[in-house]
């Protein structure tokens, strides 16, 4: 179990950053196949942080934590070979509701993959194995 710490000030410079080489946004992950090549990716390059909970225009939705670190560590054992390490940090981020006149509790979870020494790769359904690395914002096949 993950406890949740507060540091409004860390996450809003974090969502202040452009998604690149070393950080990527989420909303949610609804597919562990295509979040395990992100994993990849960073961890063949120069390691990284996916941010989840997260809109594509940079508001924090928040998530259910237990689901998220589930899909994630499903990702790393089911489609990573060898599997990608990996360590989470869990945020708390509250914000007042000027309509309800309450203050919304929302969670961040914080992905990180650190640069490995070893090579990864994407394990598909079809059993194909594939380096990825990481340009830009973008995973590619090495």
């Amino acid at each position: 179990m993950l406890s949740a710490k507060k540091d409004s000030e860390y996450i809003s410079l974090l969502i202040m950053q452009p998604e690149g080489e070393t950080l990527d946004f989420k909303q949610n992950i609804s597919n562990s196949e295509k979040i395990a090549k992100t994993l990849v990716a960073f961890a063949n390059t120069s390691g990284g942080k996916i941010v989840i909970g997260v809109s594509d225009r940079k508001e924090i939705i928040g998530i259910d934590e237990h689901e998220e670190v589930f899909m994630i560590e499903r990702a790393s054992e089911k489609y990573c070979q060898p599997p990608v390490p990996i360590y989470f940090e869990l945020y708390l981020h509250e914000n007042y509701n000027y309509d309800t006149e309450m203050t919304e509790e929302k969670y961040i979870l914080v992905v990180n993959v650190p640069k490995s020494s070893q090579k990864h790769f994407l394990l598909n359904k079809k059993g194909d194995l594939t380096s990825y690395i990481r340009i830009d914002d973008r995973s590619i096949p090495e």
